[in-house]
């Protein structure tokens, strides 16, 4: 099949390459809203370039998105529209009100679209799921989640991106609900700038935590931070009433005891998402291409997107109101 990868950035390169190692893609088509980027990626992959996006889409049999993040909605149109099956890197969009249009765009024209929340194709998070939806783990007491960055973005990034729990701690959001299979109901947030300005310049925060509650009452302590000096570390812990598990605490989190006995990691601490995740990206193509195929039903809906954006919201005015807010506000 032709397939269209549209975004050549740091995640489009790592996409096409993914891609391209697929047997299933007979030819990568490459565009960007940049065309030399493009060029340079479909030279890296042996792919084609594409100088035009329209024209791109409008040859594939399939559509990947890795644009920018206010691109995501009209190009999951494009794609609808077009028929086609769809994968697209999280957010929808960065309102609710156009990611919900665009759900249900999707939905009226009948095709499959997957969004990139790769933490569900990761082997230790899929592993934990199974494990409480088998009940091995018994009465789910806690979910604890920590997303902490090795690199900070850059400062042109940061009035962009939406805030923390949209560009970064969404990712935790939907894998709370992956996890438990249950919704969040409501989230209390708080922020902080422990050492970098420029977050301050832009109304943003470096360091932010949450407290979730789920609708069958478990309840998720969330952590966010931007600058880790060790490494990447996104962890989950989950405690439950028979066993407790982590999900990334291994030989690379860059996270040391104190205890005497107890010997430091032995690394190397995961440099970036990238590397951390390079296994459950592919896992998530492989998904991708079986979804294609009519294999499967999406594993990673346009509604999963929908309902962590809503949460991430919730978080964001729960920081800016210093109160509680219901998910169920947020419309």
């Amino acid at each position: 099949m032709k397939v269209a990868l549209v975004g050549a950035g740091r995640i489009g390169r790592m996409h096409a390459g993914l891609l391209r190692d697929r047997p299933e893609v007979s030819e990568l088509l490459v565009a960007d809203a940049e065309p030399e980027r493009a060029r340079t990626v479909a030279a890296e992959v042996d792919g084609t370039f594409v100088a035009s996006v329209d024209e791109a889409v409008g040859r594939a049999e399939a559509l990947a998105i890795a644009a920018s993040t206010g691109a995501h909605a009209g190009l999951i149109r494009a794609g609808a529209d077009r028929g086609i099956p769809v994968f697209c890197e999280k957010p929808l969009a960065m309102t609710l009100e156009e990611s919900r249009d665009v759900v249900e765009h999707v939905e009226r024209a009948g095709i499959q679209l997957q969004l990139g929340f790769q933490r569900r194709f990761d082997a230790g998070y899929r592993a934990a799921r199974a494990l409480i939806e088998q009940g091995a783990l018994g009465r789910v007491y806690i979910v604890r989640l920590a997303s902490h960055d090795s690199v900070l973005p850059d400062e042109a990034f940061i009035p962009t991106s939406g805030g923390p729990f949209i560009d970064m701690s969404i990712h935790d959001l939907d894998a709370a609900r992956f996890l438990t299979g249950a919704e969040i109901e409501e989230v209390y947030a708080d922020g902080s700038v422990r050492g970098f300005e420029m977050f301050a310049r832009h109304g943003d925060y470096d360091t932010t935590v949450a407290t979730l509650r789920l609708s069958d009452g478990t309840l998720g302590v969330l952590t966010m931070g931007r600058h880790d000096p060790l490494g990447y570390d996104v962890r989950a812990e989950i405690f439950g009433s028979q066993d407790s598990i982590a999900v990334g605490l291994g030989p690379r989190t860059p996270m040391r005891s104190v205890e005497p006995d107890v010997p430091p990691p032995a690394g190397p601490a995961w440099p970036h998402f990238p590397g951390r995740f390079e296994d459950a990206y592919r896992a998530e193509i492989a998904e991708f291409m079986r979804v294609i195929r009519g294999e499967i039903a999406s594993p990673c809906t346009g509604r999963d997107g929908l309902e962590a954006l809503r949460a991430a919201l919730a978080a964001t005015r729960s920081l800016r109101e210093h109160r509680p807010v219901r998910v169920a506000e947020v419309v």
